[in-house]
């Protein structure tokens, strides 16, 4: 019975071990019961010597003897590792060897040669019982003295215990001498010194327990109040952020509007031209930008924007604006049909309504290519006023028709050419919110092609007193880009170098175009795709490469690294030029050979230079690859001496080292040894002939001589 409590004893022990591995002394503890296990087994359960056992007599009482002092033997290290004493040190290391070397004279020696059983325990016995006297006296000093350093009573106490235990355990070979036979005496007798220790380690095992969970508590109600005090912080810091970005956007819209006026007023005076367009488009671009941005924190603030209590006629609205959208439309080649309900009235801001009309008619313009179609309908039904619009352009996925409508949210991951911040569609969420309308989203690029955006208003019948607002203003100018989408190359100039530019941007593209096409000869294309086109339909291969990084179908890194891996290209200079300018952007583009990676916005005059330095270099570099062929070959025909061989030395190179001459100086002294004029000097080494008499004069000043005849001679001498 005993031996099936330590069996459940040590499974529980050893299951509860695996999964805290960490409690060490556990660990020393499962060693113990499973000991214990093979000493009941060996001295206590099997009655040794039994001559059916089939072992001789002389080992049965080997083992039925030794297993105990196996027992003991461990003691000392559980002590040392239960009682965490560093003073017990010298047990740990060889207290068992104090107790096994006896054990094993006694046993494996004295024992097999005499047989006298009595007399083998006597010496096992007095030899032990020493070292067990000398050890429990050191364990009892160093609790004492433990306790004096830490004053834990508690420790002190289940110190003191174990020791108990183990001074039980050393007794327990006298009262099996005092008491002799039967051998179950001492068994259970040890067995309940066992007892005692299991019950500590159980009676700690639990504290240890309770005091964890109670940790535990009060860490889990440190953490939540930390992370309410972090969520505040997080709060105030947000809320301080979210008031300094609307201060800022508040702050820019009043210069941005005193530059819209003066460009107005300046325009009506003066008239306009192409790159006054594209300051007022890029300026409008800007200011609805920034209303955007104003106007939707206003909304997530709870503030009103908009006076809905008016009645106006939305079909009226809707052909005002729609007058600023047919010439885009034009342009870019896409069929605009209108089908617009007379006399439809809501009750609504005109400001708002126009505001839902501008945004999802440019959006479909920006999203659908040349040669789509765009169809926007108005129409009233039992109450309910409809407005949609609807596109043949690049969809949006059902799994997006609820993300558009948050803030900053693209359609499409790709950059695209006219792609904005992502704030059209929740302002327009936010408008018809505000007039319980409802935004219905009819697109699935998988089953239709484009996709259709309706607004659900209530409509309104003006009783005969009220009066329609017909006060609102109208858009002259949109973000969207008024000229024609075709940019044709530069004619071919063979006295001039060639420059592919590669941007998506209409209107940065002409910038550059105008710019650059005065000295080059300017090729240009909206993405990567359209670029490599070039290579095969201009009549030469560019002398330098300028791309945008973000554009949509080839990307400005794809682009450069298809470059890169043609060996017929991939000696072209490239620059990227782009908006995104983060540490590992501009990394990646450098690691693809790019020169150069600048940054948008950028001075004008200094990508000029940039272009000048990277062009002139290559020229330079053509010319001396060019002119050391030549040179190659007319040492070959004779025309020239052949350069000096390695270890042949004249006393020239001495004597250039002697009077310290620079590598440069060399070359020039060398030529003017072979009797070549300051000009050929020149053309040789690439150098202005002004240059070379500078550096003429230097040599004659280092050397001490004052013309070419003193010179050679001294060189060669």
């Amino acid at each position: 019975m005993i031996m099936l409590l330590e069996v459940i004893i040590f499974s529980h022990q050893l299951l509860s071990w695996l999964a805290r591995p960490q409690e060490k002394e556990r660990l020393w503890h499962i060693i113990v019961v499973a000991l214990l296990i093979l000493y009941n087994l060996a001295e206590n359960l099997i009655v040794m010597p039994d001559p059916h056992i089939p072992l001789p007599v002389t080992l049965q009482v080997i083992i039925n003897q030794g297993f105990g002092y196996v027992v003991t033997a461990y003691m000392p290290l559980y002590c040392y590792h239960t009682m965490n004493f560093n003073r017990l040190g010298f047990h740990r290391r060889y207290g068992f060897l104090l107790i096994i070397i006896p054990a094993l004279v006694g046993f494996g020696i004295y024992y097999p040669l005499s047989l006298d059983l009595p007399g083998t325990l006597d010496y096992v016995y007095m030899t032990t019982g020493v070292y067990a006297i000398v050890a429990l006296t050191a364990t009892a000093r160093a609790i004492y003295l433990q306790y004096r350093e830490d004053r834990n009573r508690t420790a002190f106490v289940e110190r003191w215990w174990i020791f108990a235990a183990l001074v039980f355990w050393c007794v327990s070979p006298v009262i099996g001498l005092v008491l002799g036979q039967p051998n179950w005496v001492v068994g259970v007798f040890n067995n309940a010194v066992f007892l005692l220790l299991n019950i500590l380690l159980m009676r700690k095992t639990v504290k240890q327990s309770r005091y964890e969970y109670r940790q535990l508590q009060e860490s889990n109600i440190s953490l939540a109040q930390r992370v309410k005090e972090r969520t505040i912080q997080l709060e105030r810091s947000n809320e301080q952020r979210t008031n300094a970005f609307v201060n800022l956007v508040h702050e820019t819209k009043t210069p941005i509007t005193l530059m819209n006026n003066y460009l107005e007023e300046y325009i009506q005076k003066h008239g306009s031209n192409d790159d006054l367009l594209v300051v007022k488009r890029n300026l409008d671009k800007l200011n609805n930008d920034i209303s955007n941005l104003f106007d939707l924190e206003r909304y997530n603030k709870g503030l009103g924007i908009y006076h809905h209590a008016q009645v106006i006629s939305f079909s009226r609205i809707l052909e005002d604006n729609l007058v600023l959208y047919r010439s885009y439309c034009e342009k870019k080649q896409l069929a605009l049909t209108e089908q617009i309900g007379e006399d439809i009235y809501i009750k609504a801001d005109p400001e708002a309504i126009s505001r839902i009309i501008n945004n999802l008619v440019e959006n479909a313009i920006k999203y659908t290519d040349r040669g789509g179609k765009i169809s926007v309908m108005l129409e009233e039904k039992e109450g309910k006023v409809r407005f949609s619009v609807d596109d043949t352009g690049i969809g949006i996925h059902p799994d997006q028709h609820v993300k558009v409508f948050e803030p900053y949210y693209q359609i499409n991951t790709q950059k695209r050419s006219l792609q904005g911040m992502g704030l059209g569609l929740p302002i327009v969420k936010k408008i018809v919110d505000g007039l319980q309308g409802e935004v219905v989203i009819d697109s699935n690029p998988q089953r239709r092609q484009g996709s259709c955006i309706s607004v659900w208003l209530n409509g309104h019948v003006p009783a005969e007193e009220e009066t329609v607002t017909a006060g609102y203003s109208v858009r002259k100018y949109s973000g969207l880009e008024a000229e024609g989408f075709d940019l044709p190359d530069t004619a071919y100039d063979e006295r001039k170098q060639t420059i592919l530019l590669v941007e998506d941007n209409n209107a940065m593209l002409r910038y550059l175009f105008r710019k650059l096409s005065e000295r080059y000869n300017v090729c240009v294309a909206l993405n990567g795709n359209e670029a490599m086109k070039k290579f095969k339909s201009y009549p030469v291969a560019p002398d330098l490469i300028i791309s945008d990084v973000m554009m949509d179908k080839v990307d400005g890194f794809k682009f450069a690294r298809i470059i890169s891996e043609n060996p017929e290209y991939n000696h072209i200079p490239f620059i990227f030029l782009s908006a995104k300018f983060s540490n590992k952007d501009r990394t990646q583009g450098l690691k693809l050979g790019a020169l150069d990676y600048i940054q948008k916005p950028f001075r004008t005059e200094e990508l000029i230079q940039k272009i000048n330095s990277v062009l002139e270099n290559a020229a330079r570099q053509k010319r001396t690859l060019l002119n050391n062929t030549i040179r190659a070959l007319r040492v070959m025909n004779g025309e020239l001496p052949p350069p000096k061989e390695e270890g042949v030395s004249n006393g020239f190179e001495q004597n250039c080292s002697t009077y310290n001459l620079t590598a440069r100086e060399v070359d020039i002294a060398r030529l003017i040894c072979e009797g070549h004029s300051y000009k050929v000097l020149g053309d040789t080494l690439f150098i202005s002939e002004r240059t070379v008499k500078k550096h003429v004069q230097n040599i004659f000043e280092k050397v001490g001589v004052s013309n070419k005849v003193q010179l050679i001679n001294r060189l060669q001498s």
